[in-house]
């Protein structure tokens, strides 16, 4: 499949940026309405946390074995597309029932989970090879579901919750069309630049590591509840469909705006100064949120989005770039999501089963695993690495 035709006159970097805008689109529906449609088909919150945690349990043990085979594979493109078919089929068989429900979106999320950390190592090898920027090519993949989580949330009230299914399905076939124009990510052997960083996963396998990707993991595990709860959370304190579409793209602005000033920020300050401000902030962030704010409080609390996901998700990103080799470089990401997911299905449930039991004050649950992954950042903090300056 690496080697179906691509867009002529657009650059790699063009191609590349057209995927990103269809790669999160899909999402952008779910967090509008997934969670509500899932509620009209009679499942309750704890349901919806497991139909939801189930791709992220399975990523555990995929998520590095897709990464290994796609660095072994002659470029990173074949197993993006392939991802992206597989994850197409499964979203257009959404139908009824808790069980097709939990294979079939299991089956289309965990698809697409496979091929993100694979789309960001192979884009962060080409921008780094053109002289581009990762975070301003990433801030696509931010716009798209920000265009259609706004769309949604306007449509819904007109369309209904059902409207979920077209956009889910149809935005994931759009996806897998738009992964056959993508280009060739490896480089040549004309273009391939000497080695550097670890050619060997276990290389790196170290407190000063491992612990800033497995506790920034822990922060991402919190912001998932947003995707899987937050459009029903909201719409039961009597907030039209409307203004939960415009809470959540106000978080998407603002991730798509740290994007594209990251790559003037990260040569300044050290990449894991980065990942810890970015988990205090999302301490703060969940802490305010268990105090029911208000609309015009989570306005702004929706604003620090950029910066308690974007900002450390790109810091991480760079990081592992930094100190692995191309011929690990999916494998590297695969870890690093492969811990993001234990993280998730861990908050998933948890906030699932708290917001049954505590409702809004399952926020507090949010902000002590957010607490505990801002400690191990800053335990590797003070840790250098064995080999050089702090990073």
């Amino acid at each position: 499949m690496s080697a179906a035709p691509t867009a002529p006159g657009l650059s790699p970097g063009l191609r590349t940026a057209a995927f990103y805008l269809a790669l999160f689109a899909p999402n952008g529906g779910a967090a509008v309405l997934g969670a509500v449609w899932l509620a009209g088909r009679g499942l309750g919150p704890e349901e919806i946390g497991i139909v939801n945690a189930a791709p992220m349990f399975a990523m555990l043990v995929l998520s590095v074995v897709v990464g290994r085979l796609a660095d072994r594979a002659p470029d990173w493109k074949g197993t993006i597309v392939i991802g992206s078919a597989v994850s197409a089929a499964f979203a257009l068989g959404l139908g009824q029932g808790f069980g097709a429900i939990l294979l079939f979106w299991a089956g289309a999320m965990l698809a697409h989970s496979a091929i993100v950390p694979v789309t960001d190592a192979a884009a962060m090898r080409l921008v780094a090879r053109s002289g581009g920027d990762f975070g301003t090519l990433r801030a696509w993949g931010t716009f798209g579901y920000l265009l259609v989580l706004v769309l949604a949330g306007f449509a819904a009230p007109h369309a209904g919750a059902d409207l979920f299914l077209w956009i889910f399905a149809g935005l994931a076939v759009l996806r897998w069309g738009l992964a056959l124009q993508l280009p060739r990510f490896r480089a040549t052997p004309d273009e391939a630049a000497p080695v550097r960083g670890a050619t060997r996963l276990r290389e790196v396998l170290r407190p000063w590591f491992v612990l800033p990707l497995a506790g920034w993991a822990a922060i991402f595990g919190t912001h998932t509840v947003i995707n899987a709860f937050m459009g029903l959370m909201w719409v039961e304190q009597c907030i039209g469909m409307e203004m939960v579409g415009l809470l959540i793209a106000i978080g998407a602005v603002s991730e798509t705006l740290v994007f594209i000033v990251f790559g003037r920020i990260a040569p300044r300050v050290r990449t894991r100064t980065l990942i810890l401000a970015s988990a205090v902030i999302t301490c703060l962030r969940w802490g305010a949120m268990a105090f029911s704010p208000g609309l015009a409080g989570l306005f702004v609390l929706q604003s620090l989005h950029g910066l308690s996901y974007g900002l450390g998700f790109l810091a991480c990103v760079a990081f592992i770039a930094r100190w692995t080799a191309d011929g690990i470089a999916a494998e590297a990401q695969g870890l690093f999501t492969a811990l993001q997911q234990a993280m998730s299905v861990v908050s998933l449930y948890g906030f699932g089963w708290l917001m049954g039991q505590v409702g809004e004050s399952a926020w507090w649950g949010a902000t002590a695993l957010a607490l505990a992954g801002t400690a191990a950042i800053w335990w590797s903090w003070r840790l250098p690495p064995p080999d050089g300056p702090l990073s």
